[in-house]
């Protein structure tokens, strides 16, 4: 671990939690409401809302590991685009499709789930190749 490893964690970090808060809260929010007994209420997660940091710590820690071990001296915004895409085919895509399969989730809302979520995913890669732009190996 290095010094910019550890800023563009934070960076993702960062990111991860602002995109993750607009996604859920902002754009799905009443959605979520209508549904009151597949997710907690504000109240009921609130106690236990450390764990929502810890997993956004861990993703973004992830996120950018997995981006600078594979880094190429290659243009930076097509790659990390390309990276977003291929870790929401990995994680988000998939686990929506499983959610919906498995909890009374609304199509509606599985799919809107898959669009914010990989919308927020591209662009999280696009923010950690310009954090490791010109940092390639060849």
């Amino acid at each position: 671990m290095n010094k910019k490893f550890l800023i563009a964690w934070l960076v993702i970090f960062v990111a991860y939690m602002a995109g993750s808060f607009l996604v859920h809260h902002a754009f799905l929010r009443e959605d979520y409401l209508a549904l009151p007994n597949l997710f907690r209420s504000e109240e009921d997660a609130q106690p236990i809302f450390y764990l929502m940091i810890i997993a956004h710590v861990l993703m973004a820690g992830a996120f950018t590991w997995i981006y600078a071990r594979g880094v190429e001296n290659k243009p930076w915004l097509g790659q990390g685009l390309r990276f977003g895409l291929a870790v929401a085919l990995l994680g988000v895509v998939p686990i929506y499709m499983i959610y919906y399969v498995v909890q009374p989730t609304p199509e509606t809302l599985a799919v809107k789930q898959i669009a914010f979520d990989g919308i927020k995913t591209v662009i999280l890669g696009g923010v950690v190749a310009f954090l490791y732009r010109g940092q390639g190996r060849a």
